[in-house]
């Protein structure tokens, strides 16, 4: 049987991490097309506050995981099949947030200083400082595809776990599994095209399905009788 108190400490912390990076999302500048380099550079360079909101994503992406974590051990599922495939799940999540982690150094600290020097060089250096931030911007692109691989895997596997352990409603691991797949999308097409307008749908639906998930987790927490309950049932 699931522990209780657990899953509810581990879709807080799922609800909480994709509320924050929605937030931290919301101050980051997109008012060009973030694959027209030239416009978005400059845009970049102009914000303030670019650091910090992608410090904000990295904790968001931290409370995240933490929950997908936090839910194997939450299932009390850790033997047999099922327990090994919630533990691919754990290595696949820490291996997102380790990439997700190289993916803010890349695009919060690296990116941002390549545009600074871009804006702010003579004429007969910016093509050379242009080129310099555009190569940082396709690893941004590589880093990020993978991270979103890792990450729609990782979701994937917990879904699957929800499903066969059925401690919980399995729909809630079928909608698991369609946010891993909708971060799988996303993944393909920021490895193919860059951040172009055909991630708009799989970005939104991941948010929005995470975040319904962590919610129905809670719910279904809350129902749940208190193993103390239980035993003397």
């Amino acid at each position: 049987m699931a522990d209780r108190k657990a899953l509810r400490l581990a879709a807080t912390s799922l609800f909480a991490g994709v509320a924050i990076s929605f937030v931290a999302g919301i101050f980051h500048p997109d008012r060009e097309p973030a694959n027209d380099h030239p416009a978005v550079f400059a845009e970049y360079a102009a914000s303030s506050i670019w650091t910090l909101v992608h410090l904000g994503q990295f904790v968001g992406m931290t409370g995240l995981v933490s929950g997908l974590i936090g839910l194997f051990f939450a299932l009390n599922v850790q033997e047999g099949r099922v327990g090994w495939i919630g533990k691919f799940g754990v290595v696949s999540s820490v291996v997102a947030l380790a990439l997700y982690g190289v993916l803010q150094a890349v695009d919060g600290v690296a990116l941002k200083q390549a545009v600074n020097a871009w804006a702010s060089a003579p004429d007969g250096e910016r093509a050379v400082r242009f080129a310099s931030a555009e190569t940082i911007r396709w690893l941004e692109w590589g880093v990020r595809s993978y991270q979103s691989f890792t990450l729609g895997l990782s979701f994937l596997l917990f879904a699957t776990v929800i499903v066969l352990a059925a401690s919980i409603p399995k729909a809630i691991g079928n909608l698991m599994g369609c946010a891993g797949m909708a971060y799988l999308v996303q993944s393909w097409i920021i490895g193919s095209e860059g951040f172009s307008g055909h991630n708009v749908l799989p970005t939104l639906f991941g948010i929005i399905l995470v975040l319904v998930t962590s919610i129905w987790i809670m719910w279904a927490a809350w129902r749940m009788p208190d193993a103390e309950a239980a035993d003397r049932g």
